[in-house]
């Protein structure tokens, strides 16, 4: 017992002399003695000008070093300031031979980082060049060994422990940073910096608090912001992990037009660097009214990284949010659009592959569903999405008020340039960045309004390889017919291709016509085959280049606001030589089978077959349509094939049975439709020529009938003087006979 107790009386000995022997240290050697010593150094190693204003100071318990009131300038300017500096070791762990760090404090530093107007950083300046060339020709010369030296043994052999880094506190305050870029005006202040985090054991969870204000000259722009968590790293520094995380940050300036907004963000957050590997929790971020949260996995940090989870946004009000963040307002010709709008999926695929499955987008009252994905390697994109009904009409600008054709009138139409030669035209496709897309998207709707037009069962397919472009399927059904239509443009060379076709059946062209432009003209349920080709990247090589076909096709219909009956009428009863009652002509024409075929040839559409079936009438024409200067030439005929109306004035004669009463279409399709066709004055010339033949041919077939029906009644007065009753009719009927040949 006696030798235990003599043995606890000697170790209690040496602390004592340890502690001693470190207070007479720390009372006799002075620190500040070495000041000179620090500052030279610093100006021989650096461009650097150290300044140690305040004490350096020893702490006993716990045994520290306090640095106050340090300054380093750079070429006569302020570079870096330090008000306080402590770091102090706790006693017991220098007698356990395991120092730990008890309290680090760092307060009042503030660094200044310039730029000139010549881009040069003034921290490139701190180490003198010719060292810097030193270094850089030595460099090869200690250049480190392909592998790792190992650990420096002790004279046991064994590595020494590595340090217990258990620091009892750690605070930071009152720093700030000034970043000024003289090249390009730009000024970033970084300052109120303060950072307090207590019992840090690496592998154990500890507290966290951050503090700053970040602002920007250019544009003006500030961040208040705040971040507390609980941190766990790992004592090998590869596994880090954030719990409970709490962010908040104030933003404001120019970008939110002078508002100040809230964003927000809360959840944990872990990182195994050793195994790639990093998963977000309950994560939450907010802005103004937005939420949005999100699980998520990642496996793999490199090029091809494997993701797996959740992400949701509530539904928002894309008009609030603007209006938070000052934002102009979007102007809607309905006001209660954009107010809920929502989106949820779930996150998957393989490595190097992101997949969307689930999809949910909610826009108003219009709901999608469907999935997709995107290749990291590539950027391919995939897309299914199936909608419900949507009216694109409702998000469309208001209608300006008044009518702005006055000013449209004022302002005259710049000159058409068939050569395609304008120098303001500018390119209609980015063709580079169509070469570098990888679509696959196909999006289907069960109603469309658009323009006033209502769709249903709308179809689309687009697929995009290489600069080649493909409108796989565009179809639906609209006004009781249904259309089908293909595209493609092909953008691999600089002389881009396009193609279009298209089948419709059956749509009936008046509420059509009515409400996509109001023109009220014509019935009926339209068939349209549509072939057209054009090569180019601007709006006139596009219709320069432009050729093919449309075939059009009623089978039965009416122009509503034309009675081509009572144009007719009025060429007939002008060879009748009289006039056509005032009322009771109505202003529609039923048709049948009308068809006709439009040629494409640059700017200018062909028809040389226009047929249609009226009453007593055949409607044919042919003409010319110059889409340069939008303008119709066009000449149309009514043949008159039998009685086409009541009026005694228009009554169908032997006369004008078979000729044309001619028709004009001409005009700019600026002006009201039903105004462009009338009766053709200049051409019923030829008609009435057609007609006074006619007249001759039937005089002359009347003075034969005359002459004939003279001779049979003076050979039948003979035949009765001279011969008996039945030998004078046997002769009669004889010469009947001849002369009805």
């Amino acid at each position: 017992m006696k030798a235990v107790r003599y043995l606890v009386i000697a170790m209690v000995a040496v602390i004592v002399l340890i502690a001693v022997a470190i207070a007479i240290a720390v009372a006799v050697i002075d620190p500040n003695h070495y000041k000179p010593q620090i500052e030279k150094a610093v100006e021989d190693a650096t461009n650097l000008d150290l300044v140690l204003d305040g004490d350096i100071g020893w702490s006993f318990i716990p045994l520290g070093l306090e640095l106050n009131s340090v300054e380093a300038t750079l070429d006569g300017e302020r570079f870096v300031k330090l008000d306080q500096l402590v770091a102090q070791v706790g006693l017991l762990s220098l007698i356990r031979m395991s120092p730990q760090v008890d309290t680090f404090v760092l307060d009042g530093l503030d660094a200044r980082l310039v730029v000139d107007a010549d881009g040069n950083a003034n921290w490139d300046r701190i180490v003198p060049q010719g060292e810097k060339a030193q270094e850089s020709e030595a460099a090869p010369a200690t250049e480190a060994p392909a592998t790792a030296p190992e650990t420096v043994a002790t004279e046991e052999g064994e590595a020494p422990s590595p340090l217990n880094f258990n620091v009892e506190h750690v605070q930071i305050s009152n720093a700030q940073i000034h970043y000024d870029d003289q090249s390009s005006g730009q000024s970033i202040v970084l300052e109120g910096v303060t950072l307090n985090a207590s019992d840090i054991t690496l592998g154990q969870t500890f507290p966290f608090e951050l503090a700053f204000r970040v602002a920007t000259a250019k544009p003006q722009f500030s961040v208040d912001g705040s971040l507390r968590a609980n941190v766990m790293a790992n004592e090998a520094l590869n596994q880090f992990a954030l719990q409970d995380i709490n962010g908040r940050f104030d933003m404001g300036g120019e970008p939110f037009g002078g508002k100040n907004v809230l964003a927000q963000v809360s959840g944990s957050a872990a990182a195994d660097l050793e195994n790639e590997s990093a998963n977000l929790e309950n994560l939450e971020l907010s802005l103004a009214d937005l939420k949005l949260s999100s699980n998520l996995n990642v496996k793999g940090f490199g090029d091809a990284p494997q993701l797996s989870g959740n992400l949701r946004i509530d539904a928002f009000s894309l008009k609030k949010l603007l209006a938070a963040l000052g934002q102009q307002p979007i102007e809607t010709s309905d006001p209660d659009v954009l107010q809920a709008i929502a989106f949820a999926t779930a996150i998957n695929g393989p490595a190097g592959k992101v997949s969307l499955d689930n999809i949910t987008l909610q826009l108003d009252d219009t709901n999608f569903s469907g999935n997709g994905s995107y290749t990291l390697d590539n950027g391919a994109v995939a897309l299914t999405l199936q909608g419900t009904a949507l009216n694109v009409d409702r998000y469309l600008p208001p209608a300006e008020e008044g009518d702005t054709t006055a000013a449209d009138a004022a302002e005259p139409a710049a000159p058409a340039d068939p050569a395609g030669a304008n120098t303001a035209e500018s390119d209609l496709l980015p063709l580079d960045a169509l070469r570098t897309l990888a679509l696959n998207i196909q999006l289907g709707l069960e109603e469309l309004v658009a323009s006033n037009l209502t769709i249903t069962e709308l179809n689309t397919a687009i697929s995009a390889n290489n600069g080649l472009l493909k409108l796989d399927d565009l179809s639906g059904k609209m006004y009781q017919g249904e259309f089908d239509a293909t595209a493609t443009l092909d953008a691999r060379t600089n002389n881009p291709k396009w193609a279009l076709t298209s089948d419709v059946a059956g749509i009936q062209v008046q509420p059509l016509l009515m409400n996509l432009a109001e023109v009220d003209m014509l019935t009926g349920g339209a068939n349209l085959d549509l072939n057209i080709t054009t090569m180019g990247n601007r709006m006139s090589a596009l219709r320069n280049n432009a050729g093919g076909e449309i075939k059009v096709s009623l089978a039965e219909g009416q122009f509503t606001r034309m009675n081509l009956t009572r144009m007719a009428c009025q060429g007939i009863a002008l060879a009748n030589q009289e006039s056509l009652a005032a009322e009771g002509w109505g202003t529609t024409t039923e048709f049948n089978d009308l068809h006709a075929v439009l040629k494409i040839d640059g700017n200018t559409l062909t028809n040389t077959d226009l047929v249609a079936a009226l009453a007593g009438m055949k409607l044919e024409g042919d003409g010319t349509v110059d889409l340069s200067a939008s303008e119709l030439d066009y000449e149309a005929g009514l043949r008159i094939v039998g009685e086409i109306h009541r009026d005694p004035a228009c009554r169908v004669t032997e006369y004008v049975e078979n000729v044309v009463i001619p028709l004009e279409c001409r005009g700019s399709f600026d002006e009201d439709p039903a105004g462009l066709c009338s009766f053709d004055g200049s051409r019923f010339r030829d008609t009435l020529k057609d007609i006074a033949a006619n007249a001759a041919r039937a005089k002359a077939e009347e003075e034969i009938d005359r002459a004939r029906e003279r001779a049979e009644e003076k050979v039948t007065e003979e035949l009765e003087r001279h011969l008996d009753s039945e030998s004078a009719d046997q002769v009669r009927d004889a010469l009947r006979g001849l002369f009805g040949q």
